[in-house]
């Protein structure tokens, strides 16, 4: 691998054009380039809606916001801003979208490619070939790529690995602690602020799509225990019309004592008043989910589900872990740090397939099968310690 360890962009442009979770996970790669580069002015790419877990950013000077589906004028503006604008162009996902604007931004580029991952799930011969010759152009025009591995590379090492190049010894990327950097807070509503009560655990049960859920009725389990422990729960959600439902359907199935231990925040909170909410908080217990790997960044206990998705892949970061690699590929349940992991049953968990019909709106028997009293019994060791 050629090394660059003498370059000294002055300006840097970072590229994730995905969902929020996407945007968190980078800023452990941006506070690195901050100690590799610290007199150079660091921009954000990414879509409008999606960039709020960068608010408060200490290292980003500028934020560029597109929308996901732009029209001709649209891409027409962007490009004419970006041209030829940045010394380098950081492209965080392997999308042909997010490598033109990087072709277009920058000088030189660093990058990650997708469609051929290793492990559990790799693909044929024939679907490798053609992936790789996909992927050709991009490793023309960048000094250095890094390829996905769905189950054996976390995404922060995955991300950490675009400056590899950049270090005499790429090993010093993982010598020191490494964290994310969880947006700054916001104050709370005062219909929020004014209910909270001392213990209180928030609960987030809404993933971006339903293969990743939980069943209501261990909600309503769970729910009900931590209640009875005369802990009061925080119920959030965002704004979307499926989380407010999921939310109300949950709320539903309590009884009345237990309604009244229950604040339901769902669509209420913006993300940085989510992250004010979640470092007050006893404990975090969340899906696989964006808010989830926020709990994780403001180091508040977090209690995760997970089904389909492998946890060395994306499992919320342990803030201050040293290494590569923090989780194993399966167990039931694994504590990190301030972070715990729990998975169902079944020799095919993590398959990282949309649950077990591989659609979107799937269920995903795992979940199913995964019980209140597993999660139960890693909420007490949680508060025990």
């Amino acid at each position: 691998m050629t090394t660059y360890s003498k370059l000294k962009p002055k300006k840097v442009l970072f590229i994730a054009t995905r969902q929020i979770g996407d945007v968190l996970v980078t800023t452990p790669l941006i506070s690195k380039a901050r100690e590799l580069w610290p007199d150079a002015e660091f921009h954000f790419l990414g879509y409008r809606g999606k960039l709020d877990m960068l608010h408060g950013n200490p290292d980003i000077t500028e934020i560029i916001e597109t929308s996901d589906r732009p029209d001709f004028s649209e891409y027409l503006t962007l490009f004419n801003r970006l041209f030829q604008r940045y010394h380098l162009a950081v492209v965080t996902q392997p999308s042909d979208r997010a490598y033109l604007y990087g072709l277009v931004a920058a000088f030189r580029r660093v990058g990650i490619l997708g469609g051929h991952p290793q492990g559990k799930d790799a693909q044929g011969p024939h679907k490798r070939s053609k992936s790789e010759k996909q992927n050709a152009w991009k490793k023309f025009i960048c000094m250095h790529t890094v390829d996905v591995d769905y189950f054996k590379q976390h995404v922060i090492a995955e991300k950490l690995r675009l400056l590899e190049t950049f270090f005499k010894n790429p090993a010093d990327l993982f010598s020191k602690p490494i964290s994310v950097t969880p947006p700054a807070g916001e104050p709370l509503t005062p219909a929020i602020a004014g209910e909270l009560q001392q213990p209180y655990i928030v609960v987030h049960p809404g993933p971006l799509t339903a293969y990743k859920r939980w069943p209501l009725a261990y909600w309503q389990t769970l729910i009900t225990w931590l209640a009875s422990q005369g802990l009061q729960v925080v119920l959030s959600a965002s704004p979307a019309k499926q989380d407010v439902q999921l939310n109300h359907d949950i709320i539903s199935l309590l009884n009345e004592e237990t309604k009244k231990q229950v604040i339901n925040a769902a669509g209420k909170l913006s993300i940085p008043q989510a992250g004010t909410l979640i470092r007050s908080a006893a404990l975090y217990i969340g899906v696989d989910t964006s808010i989830t790997h926020l709990a994780a960044a403001c180091n508040t206990p977090t209690i995760t589900l997970f089904g389909a998705t492998p946890p060395t892949n994306f499992g919320p970061w342990p803030n201050d872990f040293i290494g590569e690699q923090p989780y194993q590929l399966r167990t039931r349940t694994q504590t990190v740090g301030h972070v715990t992991i729990l998975q169902g049953p079944g020799d095919c968990v993590p398959c990282r397939k949309a649950g077990c019909l591989d659609k979107a709106d799937s269920y995903s028997e795992c979940l199913d099968l995964l019980e209140p009293q597993q999660a139960i019994e890693a909420i007490q060791k949680a508060l025990a310690s």
